[in-house]
């Protein structure tokens, strides 16, 4: 069985405080856009799990895989779960703020739950998903929602973006997340993104911040210059997705913008 995890951008993502458990409370909004991943599970006669992968190269130990540490999970609750052959072909830009592994290991989950009828109900696995990473409950759902406490509270709203295309690029930075919160002094902001988002687009510029974008700026200029591409070339509204590097412009239909980048970006163009 395949299915086709896709990733997420971040649409404003404030860092309202610093928690006595480590973790930071945040405001953002989440929104699904399909740049794509590949994940394929079968059934196997082998012992456990066997992994591979293509495309491009997950760092670290195989052990410590998001999908490997899915199938685990499920395993020590459901110790009857059969052997299984996995495959992962990545296409989406990791360390880059689009949420690419959250979303391979919570499209695992929910593969492992169908392929072999756990009938696990959404609410358990929103809890398998947390377990994960913060933001991997928000692809169960997988529709526009604005998320807080640590991204895992999640309200689906209401957010039609199909008159435009968004176009997204990535400058080939790696942004550990460490890094960047630890560039962050939490702020609570004026005004809460769940009323911006309300606004015109026309009127998100100088409103919807993502708080991860300054200090991304100063540390990798090319940051910088590749929003100021975006505006240069017609974009309604650009931004840096997630802690970053990747950054998206949403664009009307009609634009066909031109972008002159370093051979390392990788530009996507996605139609919703």
């Amino acid at each position: 069985m395949i299915v086709f995890p896709n990733c997420k951008i971040n649409l404003g993502l404030n860092i309202v405080n610093k928690r006595n458990d480590g973790y930071h409370d945040l405001e953002t909004i989440f929104f699904p856009i399909q740049i794509n991943d590949i994940l394929e599970i079968l059934p196997s006669t082998n012992a456990d799990i066997t992994f591979t992968q293509s495309g491009l190269t997950v760092e670290g130990a195989l052990g410590n895989n998001i999908c490997i540490k899915a199938y685990h999970l499920l395993r020590n609750n459901f110790p009857t779960l059969p052997s299984i052959q996995m495959h992962l072909h990545k296409i989406i830009p990791m360390g880059a703020g689009l949420g690419g592994g959250s979303a391979d290991g919570t499209f695992a989950l929910q593969l492992l739950n169908d392929l072999f009828n756990l009938n696990i109900h959404e609410d358990k696995l929103m809890q398998y998903s947390l377990q994960l990473g913060s933001d991997c409950p928000f692809f169960i759902h997988n529709k526009p929602c604005f998320a807080s406490s640590r991204g895992e509270v999640i309200e689906l709203i209401d957010l039609d973006l199909s008159n435009y295309k968004i176009i997204v690029i990535n400058p080939g930075i790696h942004i550990s997340t460490t890094w960047a919160f630890s560039n962050i002094t939490p702020t609570l902001p004026n005004n809460s993104i769940r009323e911006i988002i309300k606004q015109p687009i026309e009127n998100w510029k100088n409103q919807l911040v993502n708080d991860f974008e300054a200090p991304a700026i100063n540390e990798f200029p090319i940051v910088e210059n590749i929003k100021d591409q975006l505006y240069e070339q017609g974009a309604v509204y650009a931004s840096m997705t997630g802690s970053g590097s990747t950054l998206f412009g949403i664009f009307k239909k009609s634009t066909t913008p031109k972008f002159q980048l370093p051979d390392e970006c990788t530009i996507f163009d996605v139609s919703l």
